[in-house]
């Protein structure tokens, strides 16, 4: 469970988050709601500890552990997982190297995951050429062609192709709590349905999905438990999925 209380953020010296407390237990789904410039993607970047804001009160535990002054690398390894509102182009790094890093890391980290290649001394990281050959699986599922490994990290991808890449890091390192912020952002209608489905199948009793949105597409693939509404850098509702269909029917009114 993520529990966050009394979470104060400020930016430049402006506040932009006021004293937010939410509750997200693995297992369920969650969907935070409302327009563009509430504090939605701030909040996400909260939670990965993004340097640019100042966290003036908080107090947030992540499986009953505290997450105070945990770096991003170490927030992933507590098995958070962001998929960006907008997707960074990474020059220079290739992308094979990218994901064998990651699952490597990840695999070592997580004692309750089998260890594919343990010699009498311990972990030994996967060698590029045996996780090429490991990673095929989860290429051919998700329709990646294989020469995308050689290419740079999401340089001169379209942003479909950025989003499958994404889902394939949720692949091999399944995180527990997996942020969408605005996943359907940039996505023509075939590409969003594609991408929704394949979450769909990610969804499951092992992780929580976090979904940040202005649209209820994505809804129609996820099942929801309950949904945080936020205006004005507060939260001002939280109820079951049922509040979706209100909203639906008189917008924020």
């Amino acid at each position: 469970m993520i529990k966050i209380k009394n979470l104060k953020v400020s930016v430049w010296e402006k506040e932009i988050l006021k004293w937010i407390s939410m509750n997200f237990e693995l297992w369920k789904n969650y969907c935070l709601l409302w327009k563009n410039w509430s504090g939605k993607s701030t909040f996400s970047s909260f939670l990965m500890w993004h340097p640019k804001y100042e966290y003036i009160s908080w107090t947030v535990n992540i499986d009953w552990n505290e997450l105070f002054n945990l770096s991003p690398e170490e927030r992933s390894k507590a098995w958070l997982f962001l998929s960006f509102q907008s997707v960074p182009e990474i020059k220079g790094i290739k992308l094979s190297e990218y994901l064998r890093v990651i699952y490597n890391i990840h695999l070592k980290n997580n004692l309750e995951k089998p260890l594919i290649d343990k010699d009498a001394t311990g972990f030994k990281w996967l060698s590029p050429f045996i996780f090429k050959r490991f990673i095929k699986k989860y290429l051919e599922e998700l329709h990646i062609d294989e020469k995308f490994l050689d290419r740079e990290l999401n340089v001169w991808f379209s942003w479909w192709e950025k989003r499958k890449i994404e889902i394939l890091q949720m692949k091999l390192i399944w995180p527990k709590y997996i942020i969408l912020d605005e996943i359907d952002s940039w996505l023509d209608l075939d590409a969003f349905r594609t991408i929704a489905e394949m979450l769909k199948k990610i969804s499951n009793e092992n992780n929580t999905f976090i979904i940040i949105t202005h649209y209820f597409t994505i809804l129609d693939y996820i099942k929801v438990d309950k949904v945080y509404v936020i205006k004005d850098w507060i939260v001002i509702d939280e109820w079951n999925k049922e509040l979706i269909e209100k909203i639906k029917l008189n917008w924020y009114e």
